[in-house]
């Protein structure tokens, strides 16, 4: 017996508005589905606008070790050297704002870039936001063996016995270290030649190898050399000592008082990262940075 076809397709009519009906509800569901998982819920990228040595560098390395741990995600350190954090700043700019891609700096892109540059390639007050200041700690007067020079007072003396014959490097024009170095030469009216270098990763080792006699570092990309007695702390230029190196006096305090270049590390975000982010952000950056193993 042969069956006779349906006279009417109604049912797979219904059923197929029917699945539409459901595809429709699931991609508007979607977006909720997306948004409600919990940040972050991928790899976290902190950008850094200098080569790798640095003191910024440094202290995004501690963080973002930190921070792996407490989120269970991997958090990048992704160096974006030039332009005078314009590579940077674009790179940020162009990952999106959602709190995945993050600028570590020690703020000089915000401070002193407006003040010596006539155009940038980002606005420093509309393309960021801040999420945490990380820390203040001194740059030191660090100086080559070959120098005679073992108090700051010395150094002063050598620098004013020999104008222009003493080199000191930086990690580049515009930097929080070169702005230092010609504060400390103006005020004191001594004169050093500036040797500016792409990141203190070069710097420092010009320093040890005896190109240059002079820069002014962070302690952590120095801290080995010292002890191998390859190099000499003089002085460092926060107003106050710093606890780890309280045996160092300031520059404040033995030639130039009220003397204060300390840079201090920052997180910022893109312009328009949400909100809810952010305060995580905030929060779980200065729950990280308040450990003692970080804080050290």
């Amino acid at each position: 017996m042969l069956l006779s076809r349906p006279s009417s397709c109604r049912p797979h009519t219904a059923l197929r508005g029917l699945l539409r009906i459901c595809v429709a509800g699931a991609a508007l569901a979607l977006p909720a589905l997306v948004a409600a998982q919990p940040f972050p819920s991928k790899p976290v990228k902190l950008v850094v606008p200098y080569p790798a040595g640095g003191f910024p560098d440094t202290v995004a390395r501690v963080l973002a070790k930190a921070l792996t741990e407490k989120w269970n995600q991997q958090v990048i350190i992704d160096n974006r050297p030039g332009g005078n954090g314009a590579v940077a700043a674009q790179t940020i700019k162009s990952a999106g704002a959602d709190g995945y891609t993050l600028l570590v700096t020690d703020g000089s892109m915000f401070t002193i870039n407006p003040a010596i540059y006539s155009k940038l390639e980002y606005d420093h007050k509309k393309d960021f936001v801040p999420v945490s200041a990380l820390g203040k700690a001194p740059l030191f007067v660090t100086v080559h063996p070959s120098v005679p020079a073992n108090t700051l007072a010395e150094f002063i003396a050598y620098v004013k016995a020999n104008p222009g014959k003493v080199n000191y490097g930086t990690s580049g024009i515009g930097s929080t270290h070169h702005l230092t170095g010609e504060s400390f030469s103006a005020a004191l009216d001594i004169n050093m030649v500036h040797v500016p270098f792409k990141g203190m990763g070069q710097a420092t080792p010009a320093l040890v190898g005896g190109q240059v006699q002079m820069i002014f570092s962070a302690l952590p990309a120095i801290a080995g050399f010292v002890k191998d007695n390859r190099v000499k702390l003089l002085a460092q230029n926060s107003n106050k000592r710093f606890s780890q190196a309280p045996n160092i006096p300031t520059i404040a305090e033995t030639a130039i008082p009220g003397f204060d270049f300390a840079p201090t590390t920052i997180v910022m975000a893109p312009s328009g990262t949400p909100p809810t982010v952010l305060k995580q952000l905030s929060t779980d950056i200065a729950a990280a940075i308040r450990t003692p193993a970080v804080a050290e």
